[in-house]
Formats: C-alpha cells, structure tokens, sequence
C-alpha cells in the first residue's frame, strides 16, 4: 500500500484527533470537501485527498445526500496513531 502523503497524513491525525470530514453537495452538481475542528474552524479539503483516502481505506463514506460524512477505518486509525508525532502542514 502507497504511503500517504503529508496532507492525507494531516487530514487523517485530525480526524482520530475529532475533527470531522464532510462533504456537501449542491444543485448545480458542485461538490466541496471540508475538515471541521472541534475548535469550530472549517478548512477546505481537496478533493483528490478526499478520493485518495476514500481508494487506500483509510476512510469511509456514509454516503448522505446531500452532506456526506467520512469516517476513519481501522487502517485509518493506525496510520494516524503511527503518524500524530510529528507535525504535519497542508
């Protein structure tokens, strides 16, 4: 399995850290992916980190309309305990 990278790394030590994924989809077909902290702050997230994830396993989708959450499988989880000693940027 590929190793993910810094930003996957990131995204996945703040989910294990209660941070939550979601996606929203509008209307007009647009689709945009959002990490949001416990802290209440939202950052963008690209939506090929979102497919990489999705395609290694490392997390999983409930598959709403139209807002969707991602969750982290247990592959997920280890990655981010092995990985959240260090710090990571997107």
């Amino acid at each position: 399995m590929l190793k993910p990278s810094k930003a996957e790394i990131k995204i996945l030590c703040a989910l294990a850290d209660g941070s939550t994924l979601k996606s929203q989809r509008y209307l007009d077909g647009t689709k945009i992916y959002q990490l949001h902290s416990l802290a209440g702050q939202v950052e963008p997230v690209q939506k090929r980190l979102v497919e990489a994830l999705l395609r290694r396993g490392y997390i999983i989708s409930n598959q709403k309309f139209p807002a969707a959450t991602y969750s982290l499988t247990e592959p997920g989880r280890e990655m981010a305990a092995h990985s959240n000693q260090v710090p990571h940027s997107m």
